[in-house]
């Protein structure tokens, strides 16, 4: 049976890694509306290591299918490497299976039913900008060394640059979108170019300089690379921005000066977060409501 949308994310075994993707996949199931039954897939890199017996048992639970992939273990030393081969194996395996692929990484979880991943009429990507621009090119600047190498690497036609937001941040910037939440259609191959481009730049001598500089070059290269592919393979008017509701950085709520701060989390559809658990005291300083983070404190109680 062909399904409308996909939701999936990359998987590690280990205490942290599996309690972000379980929180993923049980946000989904309670909070995605009519898309909450939709499939899951979690892609798991062969790293010689399986996940927890609790793990995966909850996961048969939530009817979320664990799909293993081979990867040379020396590629996953490499930032984000393992996000980016899984995600290409997604969207190959997803291809004549389902009309939509949303792509969230683990650390998401859903609020609200995501009913603007349902792409509207003529758009391929639905994405949204960078937390904040570190790396990236402001719009009113010429373009620095780095994105003039991604744009060349690319093969940017220059017509297609348009001026975003980031989302914690009142200025203008070129394309960067966050790569931790994308919707596309698979049969664009858009996902599966982003990792062969990605493959063909990352060792190159040009890069490596700009690591030397500034590891952020190194961290981020894979962001900068998909804005550079997304420009090379679609037309703006292809491209489709969620709404502020999607994505937002619960982690960067106080540094978020901007008038779009949501008063609450549970204004959202989907949060990032980074491990907000791990803090004693997250309850007393999680932005939201009682109702939601008592859901967050049981699911947790479930999971650790």
């Amino acid at each position: 049976m062909k399904h409308h949308i996909v939701f999936c994310s990359v998987i590690f075994p280990g205490p942290q890694a599996e309690i972000d993707n379980l929180l993923l996949a049980e946000s989904i199931r309670a909070f995605a509306g009519s898309l909450s039954d939709n499939p899951i897939w979690f892609f798991l890199p062969d790293v010689g290591k399986p996940l927890t017996e609790t793990a995966r048992k909850r996961l048969r639970d939530l009817d979320v299918r664990v799909v293993p992939f081979p990867i040379e273990i020396e590629k996953l030393r490499f930032f984000f490497m393992g996000q980016l081969a899984g995600l290409a194996q997604a969207e190959a395996q997803a291809a004549g299976e389902t009309d939509l692929l949303a792509w969230l990484d683990s650390n998401t979880i859903l609020v609200d039913e995501p009913k603007e991943f349902l792409l509207p009429e003529g758009k391929s990507l639905g994405y949204r900008p960078v937390h904040h621009i570190l790396v990236g090119s402001r719009f009113d600047q010429p373009l620095d060394p780095f994105w003039a190498q991604i744009y060349q690497s690319c093969r940017v036609p220059p017509e297609r640059v348009f001026p975003m937001q980031p989302v914690v941040e009142d200025l203008q910037m070129r394309p960067y979108f966050n790569a931790g939440l994308l919707v596309a259609h698979p049969e664009r191959c858009l996902f599966r170019d982003w990792y062969d481009t990605f493959l063909n730049l990352y060792q190159s001598p040009v890069f490596k300089a700009f690591y030397e500089q500034d590891q952020r070059y190194t961290i981020f290269l894979h962001q900068a690379v998909l804005a550079g592919v997304a420009l090379r393979s679609l037309e703006q008017g292809e491209m489709f921005e969620l709404p502020a509701t999607y994505n937002y950085p619960v982690h960067l709520f106080e540094r978020d000066t901007t008038n779009r701060r949501p008063a609450s989390m549970d204004e959202l559809v989907t949060f990032r977060h980074e491990g907000f658990y791990q803090d004693a005291d997250w309850m007393q300083k999680m932005p939201a409501s009682d109702r939601l983070k008592q859901w967050l404190a049981v699911m947790l109680s479930n999971l650790q």
